[in-house]
This record gives C-alpha cells, sequence and structure tokens, in this order.
C-alpha cells in the first residue's frame, strides 16, 4: 500500500489486512501470470502489502524486491517470507541501487493521488532497465462506484465532504500518461470483477473499516457507525447476495514496455 504527504491516508493494520482481505492477492493472483517472471530476473513489487505476490514470484525463480509505505505491511511480509526482500519506502521517491527486469503492482496505484502519479512513473522507470516491463492492476474508472455514491450521500446527509479520495483513471487516461513518460503500452484493459468480501453479513463493514479512513476520517467513531450502517441499508439488495456481500470492483491492467 501507499501512502501521500496529502490528505490521501490509510492507517494499515498488517495482520488484520491479511485476516480480513485475502480476496486482495486471491483475485489478482493470474497477475503473475501476465508478469511471467523468469528465473535470474529481478522484479520490484511495488506496494507489496503483506508480501503474497511477492513471494508468488520469487516462487517462478526470480529476485523478487517488495516495497510498501506501511511499515506494517513489511513486517508481517518480513516475517512470512524470510527469502523476500522487503523495504519500507515510498513509491514516488523510491531509489535503488540496483535495476529491474520489471515493476509490477497489485491494488496500490489507486493509493497515490492523481498529484502524484507522475512522481510514481518517474520511479517506475528509473528503477527499470531498459526493455523493462511495468505489468500492473489498480482500481479503474467506475471501481466501488455503488458503494462510493451511497457513502456520499450518508456523508452529505450530515455535512460532509463526499468527493473520491482514491484515483480510478480509465484506460485512456492512464495509457497517456505512460506514454508522457516514453513507456510503450503493450497491454490495456478495463473490467468487471465483482469481488466476495470476508465477513458474511459483516463484510462490507469490515471492508469499510479497513479501506475507509481517507472518507471516514473527520467523523467520530458514533457518526461512522451510524453511516455504515446506511449504507448497508441503502446497498443491500443490490450488493448482498447468497450471504455475504459483493463489492462492484472493475479493474485497469496494463502492460508498458520502457524503450
Amino acid at each position: 500500500m501507499t501512502d501521500s504527504e496529502s490528505t490521501m491516508t490509510n492507517e494499515w493494520d498488517g495482520s488484520e489486512y491479511d485476516a480480513t482481505c485475502e480476496f486482495v492477492h486471491d483475485a489478482a493472483s493470474d497477475l503473475v501470470d501476465v508478469l511471467d517472471p523468469q528465473s535470474g530476473e529481478r522484479v520490484l513489487d511495488l506496494g507489496c502489502g503483506t508480501g503474497h505476490l511477492t513471494e508468488a514470484i520469487r516462487e517462478r525463480g526470480a529476485t523478487a524486491v517488495g516495497i510498501d509505505s506501511a511499515e506494517s505491511m513489511i513486517a508481517e511480509a518480513r516475517e512470512q517470507y524470510p527469502d523476500c526482500e522487503f523495504g519500507h519506502a515510498d513509491a514516488r521517491h523510491y531509489e535503488s541501487d540496483d535495476s529491474f527486469d520489471a515493476v509490477f503492482s497489485n491494488a496500490a496505484l489507486h493509493w497515490i493521488p492523481e498529484v502524484d502519479q507522475d512522481a510514481l512513473l518517474d520511479t517506475v522507470a528509473d528503477a527499470l532497465e531498459p526493455g523493462g516491463r511495468f505489468v500492473a492492476e489498480c482500481g479503474g474508472v467506475g471501481n466501488v462506484a455503488a458503494i462510493r455514491a451511497a457513502v456520499g450521500d450518508a456523508l452529505a446527509d450530515r455535512g460532509y465532504d463526499s468527493d473520491n479520495p482514491w484515483y480510478f483513471p480509465s484506460i485512456g487516461e492512464y495509457a497517456s500518461r505512460l506514454e508522457a513518460h516514453e513507456f510503450e503500452v503493450r497491454m490495456a484493459e478495463l473490467f468487471d470483477r465483482p469481488t466476495t468480501l470476508d465477513g458474511g453479513d459483516d463484510g462490507l463493514r469490515g471492508w469499510l473499516d479497513m479501506f475507509g479512513d481517507p472518507v471516514f476520517g473527520p467523523l467520530s467513531e458514533a457518526e461512522q457507525d451510524a453511516v455504515v450502517s446506511e449504507v448497508e441499508d441503502a446497498l443491500r439488495e443490490e450488493l448482498f447476495r447468497d450471504g455475504s456481500w459483493v463489492a462492484d470492483y472493475r479493474r485497469l491492467r496494463f502492460v508498458a514496455v520502457k524503450p
């Protein structure tokens, strides 16, 4: 995960994240197939979280280095996967003495504000060898639109700002940004991925508790509880199925190559 010096922050607990958000790395396990890491390659996992996909990359024979701005995530990753290298670092300012054959990222780029995306891409370009590839997936335009709308309505009713704190770009928007940094976009796709949340009837509440700090920051605990209950009521008919909440995820996935 990544944090910004702006107001875009989230408080992460690595062990709690692992216990409640297994779907994040499970749903994107095939992204490692797209990366197709080879024996002898060096791969940087940007926003590695608790390291599950970093380890999957290492198991393919590559040297895997994971970075994340959340110390608790890195601590959990180091404990679980001692054969990988992990570092506490901000993706926008990261520098390495060694270059990489590939940069990989799952579910992290949308935590970096739009204003900081160029700094991020500078980091990626500087880290890659010529011909190196950038393989990533993040929330795309329309991601969790129903959830964001319901939260926004509940906040607005209480006089709070309901702006979207995440960056969910379209294909055209992000491909143009990559090309402005001289990447060659080889593949880009935007797709729906309805995602079953862990926790049964408490799944949406748990998801909002884990990912909602940038939205709920100004609220008291009682106000947050009231907002979440209202959101559950508003979305139950649409997103609650067979005893579980299903988040309306849309993902942007791309492969870009540094000349």
